[in-house]
């Protein structure tokens, strides 16, 4: 059985094993102990802290294999981007260009650099191992922080982005970063990809803030304006799915899109319910795939069926009880694995 849960000291081991199996482009996943040491203390920080307004503080999750004991894969929440090291993005514009003498009037696509002080919530650094990525974990890996966050709303900000991994090879190539970020920063993509998870600071010195015109870059670069990497088509089709739609920005090393949605108009917020416990049995319940998550301070979430009593609360199985941490009487928060409307996902 997997389980959600927020990350442990304990985890860093496995973390950083699982990390050296991300190649390149996932920055919330960085190949380097000491900092992931710090983001895990980081996160725990941010666990125990008293519910607030939301300051840039990282939730770390990972998901556990409970039988073989084994961290299997993990993604994060950050409560707000931007602060004291903004956000940084590349908003497409369309310019327009005319000349009544000439009869010819085009409208040209540019970029320009947005440094975000004070932006949304951002969902990342997911991850699972290969050998997982069946059976729904994916979708569960990524769909709780959703409940999590509709259970904890004074801790986040109402609008929620996710930066796509853009296109990258796996020798850490990037079109658009050779096209462009190549020239101001005089470094290989991998190396500036992880030096920006470290400090920021260096975006600012050296990015060029006058606006990009896309017709002057390499073809090669054009091509992958807002395109995202192969391995990550299903996690935007699933987020498309939930309602998130292209924000207009892309990232500013390799192009991929960044993507936004209220945390009240996502698919599994508005369908998911709250209700207690009713009865943990060992007879059979059977429904469609939920995802499931308890309500107390020990967060956990999994994947199973739910069924509703006569007395309005629920029936769960013993595993589900014991995976939650959860008794009868205890609450829980549900929603669907997947939309309701079979053609959701394509929208």
């Amino acid at each position: 059985m997997a389980i959600i849960r927020p990350v442990a000291r304990e985890d860093l081991d496995q973390l950083v094993e699982l990390a050296g199996q991300t190649g390149f482009g996932l920055t919330s996943l960085p190949k380097d102990r000491e900092l992931f040491a710090k983001r895990i203390a980081d996160s725990r920080r941010a666990f125990s802290m008293p519910p607030d307004q939301p300051g840039g503080e990282l939730y770390l999750f990972v998901m556990e294999d409970l039988d073989a004991r084994r961290v299997v894969g993990t993604s994060c929440i950050v409560s707000k981007v931007g602060g004291f090291q903004p956000f940084y993005a590349y908003r497409i514009q369309a310019s327009i260009h005319e000349s009544e003498t000439l009869n010819i009037r085009k409208s040209v696509q540019t970029l320009h650099l947005v440094a975000e002080h004070s932006g949304p919530t951002e969902i990342g650094g997911l991850w699972l191992a290969p050998d997982y990525r069946k059976h729904g974990n994916g979708r569960l890996l990524s769909l709780f922080r959703f409940l999590y966050m509709a259970e904890h709303p004074e801790r986040f900000e109402p609008v929620i982005i996710a930066e796509m991994r853009g296109v990258v090879d796996h020798e850490g190539h990037s079109p658009f970063w050779e096209a462009l970020g190549r020239h101001f920063f005089d470094m290989e993509f991998p190396k500036a990809d992880y030096l920006s998870v470290k400090d920021k600071r260096f975006i600012a010195d050296l990015m060029p803030t006058c606006p990009i015109y896309v017709p002057l870059l390499h073809p090669e670069a054009q091509k992958v304006i807002g395109k995202v990497h192969e391995n990550t088509q299903p996690a935007l089709r699933m987020l498309q799915g939930e309602g998130f739609k292209f924000s207009g920005m892309v990232d500013i090393f390799e192009a991929g899109p960044i993507i936004s949605c209220r945390l009240d108009e996502i698919r599994i917020v508005k369908e998911s319910r709250i209700a207690a416990i009713d009865e943990i049995t060992d007879k059979q319940v059977e429904s469609i795939p939920y995802i499931i998550t308890n309500m107390g301070d020990d967060f956990r979430a999994c994947m199973g069926s739910v069924v509703s009593t006569s007395e309005g609360g629920v029936r769960i199985t013993p595993r589900i009880a014991e995976g939650l941490k959860v008794i009868i009487g205890n609450r829980i928060r549900f929603g669907p694995l997947r939309p309701t409307e079979p053609h959701a996902e394509n929208q």
